[in-house]
């Protein structure tokens, strides 16, 4: 056990798993001497050399339309886009190719590229370099989508990722990079597209996942001050999402409120909101409630804390939900 900050949890981790497998490699927008915007892969290309830890030109098409034919040869690449804004020039490689791939070819070939993603907000940046675009990616079939919360899973999730035959999307939430947190690089945390219940409560439950998570477990400890029992769940997973978990707690607590910091208008969370109605109609107290960001492009750093989920905000929610 050792106690590491999510980035350096995520290098160890691409590190384990370039051990692992010769035929893996990273590739990436200054990746290699640099160690990244975040310098998540620092000293990776000194230890295992130019031909592995590759930069790559500033062409996000380029870069994934170039994972595809190394997997499709047999190789795992690992790709780094440097911010989520930044995707959108491969998007349609990777949701008309990579995403396909599998299918097209009738169960024939496969893909397994990984494609690590700093997302989220809270780092006083602007748009293209804070933005939460995960459910335009877990509206195409054929993408796994994993976000860690705590450098345990990031450690693990992209080892698991690189270990997959399926295309996998690890979204890493930018804002949380330099979080410590206790690491047992011994054990697994098990399977990655589980959601984990973090808090057991009996009155409400919050689901969040990535960088909300700990502002879900702070709110949980505040609203113990006014004699509520709250239960978090991380989702870990956006596709798939775990609702067997979900539903569970629903059916025990009977509230649900879900918060990402992606906007609330065609969300993840309104998935998650139709999905529990559909299973636990009779258990829910009140309706499902949505805390996010809102229908708008992501502000200046000045006005953003407005824009960020925050403890208060949920707090709201939960005033809201035991309002029914």
């Amino acid at each position: 056990m050792s106690t590491m900050t999510m980035a350096k949890a995520i290098n160890a981790g691409l590190r384990a798993g370039l051990e692992n497998n010769p035929k893996s490699l990273l590739m990436g927008e200054d990746i290699g001497d640099l160690g990244g915007v975040y310098r998540v892969t620092e000293g990776l290309k000194a230890d295992f050399g130019a031909s592995r830890v590759m930069d790559t030109p500033l062409a996000e098409s380029g870069i994934i339309g170039t994972a595809i034919g190394l997997a499709l040869r047999g190789y795992r690449p690992v790709c780094e886009i440097q911010f989520d804004g930044f995707v959108f020039p491969g998007f349609n490689q990777i949701t008309t190719q990579l995403a396909k791939m599998h299918s097209r070819s009738e169960g024939a070939l496969s893909s397994p590229v990984v494609i690590r993603i700093p997302y989220g907000g809270g780092i006083g940046s602007i748009e293209h370099h804070s933005e939460s675009p995960e459910a335009l990616f877990a509206h195409t079939a054929g993408l796994r989508i994993l976000t860690p919360s705590n450098p345990q899973d990031a450690y693990w999730m992209i080892q698991q990722a690189m270990a997959c035959q399926d295309p996998v999307i690890v979204f890493e939430p930018k804002r949380r990079y330099w979080l410590k947190g206790d690491v047992d690089t011994e054990k697994p945390t098990g399977d990655p597209f589980s959601a984990h219940v973090l808090r057991e409560g009996t009155d409400a439950t919050i689901v969040a996942y990535g960088p909300l998570v700990p502002v879900a477990l702070a709110a949980a400890k505040a609203a113990e001050e006014d004699g509520r029992s709250i239960e978090v769940v991380d989702l870990r997973s956006i596709s798939p999402i775990d609702f067997d978990t979900v539903t569970e707690s629903v059916r025990k607590t009977g509230r649900l409120i879900v918060t990402h910091e992606a906007p609330t208008f065609g969300g993840i969370g309104g998935e998650i909101a139709a999905r529990v109605t559909e299973r636990a109609f009779l258990s829910l107290e009140a309706p499902v409630i949505r805390v996010g960001g809102f229908h708008m492009p992501y502000p200046v750093a000045k006005v953003e804390e407005h824009y960020l989920p925050d403890i208060d905000k949920l707090m709201d929610a939960l005033d809201r939900s035991f309002a029914y």
